[in-house]
């Protein structure tokens, strides 16, 4: 997994089994986590890794398949495919302050806004809890869903967790008994990918779906409030063709101040900013449209506002974008951006294009099947060959009786004479 992000001033890059910090604004040595060469899973270790009979579950090649980062920014945790959990203290100086395992692979994690525990979903469909201070203490079964988990975030009051699935349903649970859930918020068609409670209005909930469409929700009472699809946003139009294929959104990000929302859609190169607008109540606003000159793979806000964003190129790949009035403009020039790119380039140019470019999202879209028209064409076929052999049956039982009268006649004339 190929993803950025800031942890205070620390810009944070994970590429294949390493995560990488390089400071934005002094002089420090980068801080390097290799997952291939970090501790191991003691063979004694319980856990039910085995409950479902995947024995694949066993082995992982410590790619990193996700990290957050704390409200503060003082805390990173990052999980890998070696089902290998690792929490960092980065502030300050970078410490790694636990290793601990969790049950099935994650594929999101979020800190409470308190930053003393850490939430971590899984393929399963299960989110667990690992205690922040007590950092050597097993992790804790909170709720689960029956399909995979794809995000999840908490209300800034650490009241509500906010879980999506593969199954399109947004679920809102209360933290202290997830088995009391507050709402639902249905409507998206493919599964939900990206989740976002913007920092300017903390009662609304934003959500990305690989129907290609963005949702404003309320999210307590589970009320739509919108429905944005970024297709009828694009400036040229599609073709009849381009049309059918509706865009995956991967990620929502809000600004620190919260005055900019982008949308990133995977493998598309333009990038959509909306601000949500207050008049009688919260509106999506459709704001401008960033083309880049590559498909970006990931991309961040840092403290002072700026898109930072990561590209599947060899030449430039990570691009620092401002707002300048009304617009953004690229900052090729940022003293930032030529030292965090020198740090990063060893392990850029290791990571292969192929790992860059796949599709992540693909294998979740479901497929739907028409067996009622097969069935139909089965059953019209057998009725038309039992009305076939009907009529075969009664041509020969008419020949048969021609027959048998003719003959009759005939020996009727044989004895008159």
């Amino acid at each position: 997994m190929a993803a950025v992000g800031f942890c205070g001033e620390w810009f944070i890059f994970t590429c294949d089994k390493t995560l990488v910090a390089v400071h934005t604004k002094q002089t420090r040595e980068p801080f390097v986590f290799d997952c291939s060469t970090a501790e191991k899973k003691p063979k004694n270790t319980k856990n039910n890794n085995n409950s479902d009979g995947d024995a694949s579950e066993e082995t992982g090649g410590d790619k990193v398949l996700s990290f957050t980062v704390s409200p503060s920014g003082k805390l990173v945790a990052v999980t890998d495919d070696t089902k290998r959990l690792v929490l960092f203290h980065c502030e300050p100086s970078w410490q790694c302050i636990s290793i601990r395992w969790v049950v099935r692979r994650c594929t999101s994690m979020v800190f409470s806004k308190a930053e003393d525990e850490l939430l971590v979903a899984d393929k399963s469909g299960d989110v667990y809890s690992f205690s922040v201070v007590e950092p050597k203490r097993e992790g804790e079964l909170k709720m689960g869903h029956l399909s995979m988990l794809l995000a999840i975030t908490m209300s800034p009051d650490d009241k509500y967790i906010i879980t999506a699935d593969r199954d399109e349903k947004i679920r809102v649970s209360h933290l202290r008994c997830p088995y009391n859930i507050q709402s639902f918020c249905l409507g998206h068609q493919q599964f939900v990918s990206a989740l976002l409670l913007p920092s300017a209005h903390s009662h609304c909930l934003l959500s990305g779906s690989g129907d290609g469409t963005v949702k404003l929700w309320e999210y307590k009472s589970g009320r739509r409030l919108q429905s944005l699809d970024l297709k009828e946003l694009e400036e040229t139009p599609s073709s009849e063709t381009d049309k059918e294929k509706k865009p995956t959104v991967c990620q929502i990000a809000s600004s620190p101040d919260g005055c900019h929302i982008v949308v990133q859609c995977e493998r598309v190169s333009t990038v959509q900013f909306f601000t949500l607008d207050r008049v009688s109540e919260e509106r999506l606003v459709p704001h401008s449209r960033l083309s880049l000159p590559h498909c970006p793979l990931d991309m961040t806000f840092d403290p002072e506002g700026r898109l930072w964003v990561l590209m599947d190129s060899n030449d430039a790949p990570l691009q620092i974008y401002t707002h300048r009035q009304d617009s953004w403009e690229c900052d090729a020039e940022s003293p930032e951006l030529n030292t965090v790119s020198e740090a990063l380039k060893p392990y850029w140019e290791n990571l292969e294009a192929s790992t860059r470019t796949n599709n992540s999202f693909e294998h979740l879209y479901k497929t739907s099947f028409d067996n009622v028209t097969a069935y139909l064409q089965k059953k019209q076929q057998r009725v038309q060959e039992q009305q076939l052999k009907r009529t075969m049956k009664q041509k020969a039982n008419n020949n048969k009786k021609a027959k048998k009268e003719k003959s009759g006649t005939v020996t009727q004339q044989l004895n008159s004479t």
